[in-house]
């Protein structure tokens, strides 16, 4: 992933459909790292010292910006 490639987000969950329906592209205008807890039923107290930072992207969509982990994002082939 690099700055400037259209993007849409993952589904959170547990579903065999990960791409929302409907979902619109945003474009990556930067690249970042930042800690992320993910915390489950049984995981629920977040040791940040442990934590190794993830990549973000730094994504504009036509409502906004917001930082998202590059795994919870797709790259979008404008050829197909």
């Amino acid at each position: 992933m690099k700055e400037g490639d259209l993007v849409r987000r993952y589904r959170s969950g547990f579903t065999t459909e990960k791409i929302l329906p409907g979902e619109k592209l945003g474009t990556v205008i930067g690249l970042t790292e930042k800690k992320v807890a993910r915390l489950t039923g049984e995981n629920n107290v977040v040791n940040w010292d442990l934590i190794q930072p993830e990549p973000h992207a730094i994504v504009v969509w036509d409502n906004g910006t917001i930082t998202i982990p590059v795994t919870d994002l797709e790259v979008v082939d404008e050829s197909n």
